[in-house]
């Protein structure tokens, strides 16, 4: 099987000029095994996220989050789709978590000042589950709370139509940055193609994250990503879309939350109209209606340059 390493996994854009690091066919699985976003500085709890000690926080924008790639898919052309079908994500045996002055919506609280004074990187341990890896194990946040590892991919996409994008807060309907917890092993992500061969990038594995990623971390880790890609040949996507086994869901990004949210509505209803045969008034009433529609607020947090991500949700069922 194909593989990029994680050390050749150390890309921090997304570059049509990179040369392809793999060339695979449609349907072939291969590796990428990648780094976390802060390639490896953070280990221990004394490892604090001072920009002045971050390698690469020399840097504007710093160079984080490296993602490996590009990946050549064969037979790929613009305005196809790519489908990106993950297998498997295998965590590193552990993640971690770094908060402190000027990071995040609580970077500066006079309310809780510890939030805001000091720096803290709390560091999680994996234990392998009954398959005897992290594939089905637990997340420890601390002796008395843990949970299932439920890794998924933070940060994938094609190369963009002209500019270079950096992987740290590049987003767009090529991918980027995004922190979509599902873009997860089961599912098919849906991309737009802008160039010959896609040119794929991915990188910036979670073991878990909540809601919103409200402090603009959460359990980073390394991983190993198993994966095929596949190609919808003279169709394409508007943005991102993910066909989960029980449900459709649009995405978008943006500021303000009320627009991401509005746009990723419109494009589940122009989905359900372009492939399910709904008429434009049975699809929007039925986003207002149906109790199972959902939105998923993925990413909302106050850092950088990074727009909310929303996605909105509608099972399966109601597609018949």
């Amino acid at each position: 099987m194909q593989r990029i390493t994680r050390e050749q996994a150390r890309k921090y854009a997304f570059d049509w000029e990179d040369e392809p690091l793999l060339r695979v066919r449609c349907g072939e699985p291969f590796e990428i095994e990648t780094y976390d976003a802060s390639t490896g500085y953070f280990r221990t709890p004394e490892d604090k996220a001072i920009p002045a000690r971050r390698p690469g926080f020399d840097r504007v924008p710093p160079l984080a989050n490296p993602i490996g790639g590009p990946v050549w898919l064969e037979g790929a052309e613009r305005g196809d789709t790519l489908v990106v079908c993950i297998d498997d994500i295998i965590v590193d045996d552990y993640s971690w978590i770094a908060i402190g002055p000027r990071r995040g919506p609580l970077g500066e609280s006079t309310r809780w000042p510890e939030l805001s004074c000091d720096y803290t990187t709390k560091i999680f341990r994996h234990t392998p589950g009954p398959s005897g890896t992290t594939r089905d194990g637990t997340l420890h946040f601390n002796d008395r709370i843990s949970w299932p590892l439920t890794p998924f991919v933070g940060t994938l996409g094609v190369a963009p139509e002209r500019e270079v994008a950096t992987s740290i807060d590049g987003q767009g309907e090529w991918g980027g940055n995004l922190n979509i917890r599902d873009v997860a092993p089961g599912n098919r992500i849906f991309l737009p193609i802008f160039h010959p061969g896609a040119r794929f990038y991915l990188g910036d594995v979670h073991a878990s994250q909540g809601d919103t990623e409200f402090t603009g971390t959460a359990a980073e880790t390394k991983a190993t990503v198993r994966l095929r890609l596949d190609l919808l040949k003279d169709r394409r996507v508007p943005w991102m879309r993910i066909e989960k086994p029980s449900s459709l869901v649009a995405v978008y990004a943006f500021r303000p939350l009320e627009v991401a949210v509005e746009t990723a509505t419109i494009y589940l209803m122009d989905w359900l109209i372009q492939e399910y045969r709904f008429s434009p008034t049975d699809a929007y009433c039925l986003i207002s209606t149906c109790p199972d529609f959902r939105i998923n607020v993925y990413q909302m947090c106050r850092l950088g340059k990074l727009n909310y991500v929303a996605g909105a949700e509608l099972p399966k069922k109601y597609l018949a």
